[in-house]
C-alpha cells in the first residue's frame, strides 16, 4: 500500500530563485510531485542555498496542510533513568546506585496526569529489574485516572527489551499494552539506521531491522507510531538520507507513521562533537525531511532540542508541527537542552504566529481541537 497524502493546495504555484544549480532538477521534481532520490537528498543537505532549500520545502508543506501548524497539550513522563545500556550519545541513562538515578512510583507518574492535557508521552530507560507487568500497570493506571487521555508510550527499543529481558514477544506486549490503554508509540530508539553508527554508538540497542520490524508490527495491529532520526553527531549526510529513505519505504508499506521528528544531538557531557550542529543544518534537515518523506504528513520542528527561535523558523522550512507543551521532560534536558521545560498553550500559539502560520491545537492522533484564526 502506498499512502497518498491529501493535498490542501494541489494547484499551488510559486516562483523560486535558486542560486545552487544542483537544486534546479530537484525543484522540477518537487513541483511535479515526483519522488526524490538519495542523491537529491544529499544535495539538499550540502547546498549553501538555504533560502532555496527552505522555500522548496515550504512549498511542499503548504500543498499538504496549507499554513496550518499543529501543537498538542501534552506531558512527557520519563519513569526511570536507570538503564542497562551505555549508548555513547546519552546523558540521560544512569546505573543503579548512581547518586542521580531515579525510579518513579505509580503515584508519582499519576501526578503528571490532569484534565488539561490531551496526550501523555512515556519513554524511559531499560530498567534491569522492573517486570513487564509494571509497564502494563503504568498504562492501565493512567487510563483509569483519565480515560480520555491519549497514551503514547514505549519506543521500539523498549518493546524489544521486554522480549530480551522478560521473553514477551512484541505482538504479545503490544496487544497487552493496547488492551490496557496504549493508543500510539513514539518514534525514539531509531537513532541512525547506519550499521557503522550503530556499532560505534549503541551496540547493545535494537538495530535498524529490529526497530523497523516492531513498528511494522504495531502498524499491523492498528497502533500508529512516530519516527525519528538523531542527527548532528558522527553520521554522514548520506547516512541521514538513507535513514529517511528507509522510513519512506516502511510508510509505503504500512502507512502507519503519524509524524517524523528530526532530533538534534544534544552535546551535553558526551561531547561526540565540540558544539551543537548550527541552526542552518537544523533547518536544512527539516527541509530535507519534508521533501524526502513525501508520504508522511507531519514533520516536527521540535522546540525542546532546537530551541524556541530555531524551531519557529523551522515552520518556514517544511515543518508543520511544533510538538507540545511537554511539561516535565527529562531526557533532552539531561543533555543540557537550553529550552524551558514547559510552555503554555498561548506560548505555543505565539511561536506559530511569529512564523506567520495558523496555530491548530490537536490531540495525539492529529484530530483538530481548535484553530486559532486570530
Amino acid at each position: 500500500m502506498v499512502p497518498i497524502l491529501e493535498l490542501a493546495a494541489p494547484d499551488l504555484q510559486i516562483e523560486i530563485n535558486l542560486s545552487d544549480s544542483r537544486l534546479f532538477p530537484i525543484w522540477d521534481k518537487v513541483q511535479a510531485g515526483e519522488r526524490l532520490s538519495s542523491a537529491d537528498g544529499v544535495a539538499l543537505l550540502e547546498s549553501d542555498d538555504l533560502s532555496g532549500v527552505g522555500r522548496m520545502a515550504d512549498f511542499a508543506k503548504k500543498r499538504v496542510t496549507g499554513d496550518r501548524v499543529y501543537f498538542v497539550l501534552n506531558r512527557h513522563v520519563n519513569p526511570t533513568n536507570i538503564c542497562v545500556l551505555s549508548c555513547k550519545f546519552c546523558d540521560f541513562a544512569k546505573k543503579t546506585g548512581d547518586h542521580d538515578a531515579y525510579e518513579m512510583t505509580l503515584d508519582e507518574i499519576l501526578d503528571h496526569v490532569d484534565d488539561d492535557i490531551h496526550e501523555i508521552h512515556i519513554v524511559g530507560g531499560h530498567h534491569p529489574t522492573w517486570p513487564f507487568e509494571y509497564y502494563v500497570d503504568m498504562v492501565k493506571a493512567i487510563h483509569e485516572k483519565n480515560p480520555n487521555l491519549q497514551i503514547k508510550a514505549f519506543t521500539a527499543s523498549e518493546i524489544d527489551y521486554f522480549q530480551r529481558r522478560w521473553k514477551v514477544q512484541p505482538e504479545e506486549s503490544l496487544a497487552i499494552l493496547k488492551e490496557a490503554g496504549l493508543q500510539s508509540m513514539p518514534g525514539g530508539g531509531a537513532e541512525v539506521f547506519s550499521p557503522r553508527v550503530h556499532k560505534i554508538l549503541l551496540p547493545g540497542k535494537a538495530n535498524a531491522d529490529r526497530w523497523a520490524e516492531i513498528h511494522k508490527t504495531a502498524h499491523r495491529m492498528g497502533i500508529p507510531t512516530n519516527c525519528t532520526l538523531l542527527y548532528g553527531h558522527i553520521e554522514s549526510f548520506e547516512e541521514r538520507i538513507e535513514h529517511l529513505i528507509r522510513l519512506r519505504t516502511i510508510q509505503d508499506e504500512t502507512g502507519g507513521f503519524l509524524a517524523f521528528i528530526p532530533l538534534e544531538y544534544q552535546v551535553g557531557t558526551t561531547k561526540l562533537r565540540p558544539r551543537h550542529t548550527p541552526p542552518m543544518d537544523d533547518l536544512k534537515m527539516i527541509a530535507a525531511a519534508r521533501l524526502m518523506l513525501d508520504n508522511i504528513k507531519y514533520i516536527k520542528s521540535y522546540w525542546v532540542m532546537l530551541g524556541e527561535a530555531t524551531a519557529s523558523i523551522g515552520l518556514n522550512f517544511g515543518a508543520n508541527d511544533l510538538d507540545g507543551t511537554i511539561g516535565k521532560e527529562r531526557i533532552a534536558h539531561a543533555a543540557l537542552a537550553d529550552s524551558p521545560a514547559g510552555r503554555a498553550r498561548e506560548k505555543m500559539a505565539s511561536s506559530i504566529r511569529d512564523a506567520r502560520r495558523i496555530p491548530v491545537e490537536r490531540d495525539a492522533l492529529y484530530n483538530e481541537i481548535r484553530v486559532y484564526e486570530h
